[in-house]
């Protein structure tokens, strides 16, 4: 059984291994509450994973090392595996979807560990992970479904509450269960009053709904670019433990993780990784109430692939309303753009792209349709223009 003991043991096995991340406080991010992120995104290897994978390993008899080591990830448990295994001089082989990230796949490799891509989702590598297992002996590292994993993931519990003694809540992200089993329980075994909520991508929400359920859900597919957190079903062990431990699971959807990242970089000037922004995304939107309570935020990793990087900048700031894009039938004359340009000028927005579209066969012949990209301050700059466009005379198709 999970014990307040083992957790302080891998705290100890941890000690010259993890940082002791930092707890900042923010009051610059949108929320009503008093926010603290724990920055497990600056952590070694950019995640939490070290934690539990260094402890299990570093656990593991003579006998298991010599047997070599396997692990299953979708990027971050493969890094933390890699790292602790090359320190013990332990041959790894980690499964990985086809779809990890590129970075996370060459950092994998770059800390000694093979690499074997698996088509589809963590699950799947899970399969694969569990056949090679079986067919070469080697000794299974369970990314979340094991207890020495969660006593290390635990550690980031026993750390909030020396650098916090007394937070109202703690917000964690939730795939598999293994990060949440583990604060939770060292949370509540030190101080039983603070609330610990999960936080999990609404796409890919089996944990939340066997919370709800009281039981063990699968999911077929999962579809969230918080990769770290797009797992089809918890694991059982975890469950249990989150049952008992975790106060509330709630979701957030992929435009609100987006917003939460664009916030952070430009608040914080943190970079994480979709499954490290599902907790600033569930206090920014209002899905628990934050309000004038102090509230832990675990920015769980920080290892985002530059290019999704790029895409989820751009989707933060249209759900910001700092990004927008109008689309206007007008009639096919001169002076129409001047027209539509000289409104928006007036109201503050600056216009990055345009399109003069007169092929489509939804228009008049004589009109044409005019797509417009613009940068603003917020959505009610937004509304400001299209109000003023319309009093114009000119037709918002979009």
């Amino acid at each position: 059984m999970l014990t307040l003991d083992r957790v302080y043991q891998a705290a100890f096995a941890l000690k010259d291994i993890a940082r002791k991340t930092d707890l900042i406080y923010s009051d610059k991010l949108p929320s009503e509450g008093e926010l603290y992120l724990k920055t497990e995104n600056l952590q070694r290897t950019g995640s939490f994973k070290l934690r539990g994978a260094y402890f299990k390993i570093s656990q593991l008899s003579e006998e298991e090392r010599s047997r070599g080591i396997i692990a299953c990830s979708a990027g971050n448990h493969a890094q933390g595996v890699a790292l602790a295994a090359s320190r013990m001089g332990i041959k790894s082989i980690i499964c990985m979807p086809d779809g990890a990230p590129i970075s996370k796949v060459e950092s994998t490799k770059a800390l000694g560990a093979e690499v074997v891509l698996v088509p589809g989702a963590y699950d799947d590598a899970y399969e694969k992970a569990c056949q090679l297992r079986d067919e070469m002996g080697a000794t299974f590292i369970h990314p979340f479904e094991d207890e020495d994993v969660i006593a290390g993931q635990g550690t980031i519990g026993l750390e909030i509450l020396d650098q916090l003694p007394d937070p109202d809540m703690v917000l964690v992200p939730i795939g598999g269960g293994g990060l949440a089993a583990g604060v939770a329980f060292a949370v509540k075994s030190l101080k039983p009053d603070v609330k610990v909520i999960g936080v999990q991508a609404q796409n890919a929400s089996a944990f939340a709904e066997s919370f709800k359920e009281g039981k063990v859900i699968a999911h077929d597919t999962v579809a969230t670019f918080a990769d770290g957190i797009a797992v089809k079903v918890p694991g059982n062990t975890t469950f249990e433990l989150v049952h008992k431990y975790v106060d509330e699971i709630v979701t957030v959807t992929e435009d609100e993780i987006a917003a939460a990242i664009l916030a952070l970089i430009e608040k914080q000037k943190l970079i994480t990784e979709g499954a490290g922004a599902v907790g600033v995304a569930a206090a920014m939107f209002g899905k628990v109430d934050v309000k004038g309570k102090k509230v832990v935020c675990v920015l769980s990793g920080g290892n985002i692939d530059v290019n999704i990087l790029s895409r989820v900048i751009t989707r933060g700031l249209v759900t910001s309303g700092r990004m927008s894009n109008l689309t206007i039938e007008l009639e096919d004359k001169p002076g129409q753009l001047t027209g539509v340009s000289e409104i928006i000028s007036r109201c503050g927005g600056n216009v990055i792209s345009v399109l003069h579209e007169r092929s489509d066969a939804n228009m008049a012949i004589a009109s044409c349709f005019l797509k417009i990209g613009m940068e603003t301050r917020d959505a009610a700059q937004i509304a400001e223009i299209r109000g003023a466009l319309t009093e114009a005379g000119f037709k918002i198709v979009d």
